[in-house]
């Protein structure tokens, strides 16, 4: 059955001709307004959006706006952050096929390094460089770097998820790991206490026996529901997929699906997030007996 409350093709694209119109006046300097405020802006419609499908169809548009606004200013770890953010959501949760989610990704990555080089300049160079003089050099990041190390942190994460099954993609955890840990030290309320999201989920991956820290991993789970005060779904459906299935606590798990299922998705900045969360919560509670 046809949904005809949703735009038809032609008045889809109708529509993003429209956008691309007004963008193209603000990239002129007709109407004053940054890149990077533009960039936020559209990393902000999108995570506001409650129809996923819609962002789906019209995302790509938005990306193409956001390689603009880097094609202007080049070096803005603002707007290679917006742009490294827009990547990743859209490669993972919305890509048409592996090749598609790969590109992406590609690019996610590229604007997150970028993103991390022009607000830390010793951390450009980053294919040469050990963990070791990482780590020195992230010890000097002070918390007017978060963003930036945050959309490394992103844009490398979605291309290793793109790239499930390559070991070689794996080697980039324990920088990203040390990456989060920094931001954590600098800020640990940065967007809604993500990065406690990320660490509970690498600490969850392996259980003790194989070099896991699961228990750790519930740490940061807990706290990031504490600073979201529980209006971040993901972070309950990654306590239930990654800690409470690695331990086998059923009771945990069902009590966080049940709580995600029966919650309002709408909250400025996690709305789209949250939709999909409750999707993925209703996947875990159809496969809940199988798993337990």
């Amino acid at each position: 059955m046809t949904d005809t409350s949703r735009p038809q093709p032609k008045a889809a694209s109708g529509c993003a001709l429209a956008l691309l119109c007004a963008a193209l006046v603000i990239v002129c300097g007709c109407v004053p307004y940054s890149s990077a405020r533009m960039g936020n802006a559209l990393s902000l419609a999108i995570l506001n959006q409650d129809d996923p499908e819609t962002v789906r169809d019209g995302a790509p548009a938005f990306l193409l706006l956001a390689d603009s606004f880097i094609e202007a200013s080049p070096r803005d770890p603002s707007m290679l952050a917006a742009g490294a953010k827009l990547y990743a959501v859209y490669s993972a949760l919305f890509a048409p096929s592996a090749d598609r989610a790969t590109r992406l990704a590609e690019r996610a990555r590229q604007y997150g390094n970028r993103a991390l080089c022009a607000s830390l300049p010793t951390l450009c160079d980053l294919s040469a460089m050990h963990h070791e003089e990482f780590e020195r050099q992230l010890a000097k990041a002070e918390v007017n770097a978060v963003p930036a190390l945050n959309a490394f942190v992103v844009g490398n994460l979605a291309w290793i998820q793109a790239r499930r099954g390559d070991w070689n993609a794996l080697a980039d955890l324990p920088r990203l790991q040390s990456a989060l840990e920094r931001i954590v030290a600098l800020n640990e309320r940065y967007d809604n206490g993500s990065p406690h999201v990320y660490l509970g989920i690498l600490h969850t991956l392996r259980p003790p026996s194989l070099g896991g820290h699961p228990e750790l991993g519930r740490k940061h789970f807990e706290r990031a529901i504490e600073i979201s005060k529980g209006r971040d779904l993901g972070a309950k459906v990654a306590f239930a997929a990654g800690y409470a299935r690695l331990m086998y606590d059923r009771e945990l798990h069902d009590r966080l699906i049940a709580e995600v299922l029966a919650a309002d998705p709408r909250e400025k900045g996690l709305t789209l997030l949250n939709t999909m969360a409750i999707r993925r919560a209703r996947q875990l509670a159809a496969t809940a007996d199988s798993h337990f």
